[in-house]
């Protein structure tokens, strides 16, 4: 019996799991949104909006916990990468830092970056100001895994997406069906003053 054990095991042992969820959290903190399997991305969604919580109260003690859950790496290096392709380096969820802030030395390594811990305190806690909870979501995506077929999904921060069931635009389906019922609403209202007129009079004059 699993007396007291909570999550998912994952089929993988305790070094393994943690080490999977804090990458994970950190890819998902640093890119906005992550692709996943469904398994994983239920096991590290309580793992982030517990991390979110701990760092809205933006305390010496909240950094301390998030240092101590996740691996305070640099963020956006690989933007100055000069072996990432182009199509990699733009974002629709965060607004990139300029690449002055990313410096190389002269042997190509990484000199200076923004760090993981104080962007998730300056980027992510920002949009999550008046949410109470729920500061991430899945989305189950079309398509299988090659090898073994198993789901795929995104899991991504709320705040930026864009969509008309997020973003509160109108979708292309409630234009169309805005404009069939204005049309019907007119022609009722037609109809309705063509019936309401008198008729003319058919009385040869004398």
């Amino acid at each position: 019996m699993r007396h007291k054990i909570s999550g998912k095991q994952l089929c993988i042992d305790s070094d393994h799991r943690r080490a999977m969820l804090r990458n994970l959290a950190a890819g998902l903190f640093e890119h906005g949104q992550i692709v996943t399997t469904l398994p994983k991305a239920k096991a590290v969604q309580p793992y982030v909006e517990k991390l979110i919580t701990a760092a809205r109260k933006r305390t010496l003690a909240s950094r301390r916990l998030l240092t101590s859950r996740l691996t305070d790496r640099n963020v956006f290096a690989w933007v100055a990468d000069p072996n990432v392709k182009a199509e990699r380096k733009r974002s629709d969820f965060w607004d990139l830092p300029a690449e002055t802030e990313i410096e190389f030395n002269r042997f190509g390594e990484l000199k200076s970056a923004p760090r993981l811990i104080q962007h998730i305190i300056t980027k992510v806690v920002p949009l999550m100001e008046g949410r109470p909870g729920g500061y991430t979501r899945i989305v189950k995506m079309d398509k299988r895994r090659v090898g073994d077929a198993t789901d795929l999904v995104v899991l991504q921060l709320v705040g930026r997406e864009s969509g008309s069931q997020v973003s509160g635009g109108t979708s292309g389906r409630r234009t169309a069906a805005d404009k069939r019922t204005k049309f019907a609403a007119e022609k009722r209202k037609a109809m309705a003053s063509a019936t309401a007129a008198p008729a003319p009079s058919t009385e040869a004059a004398a």
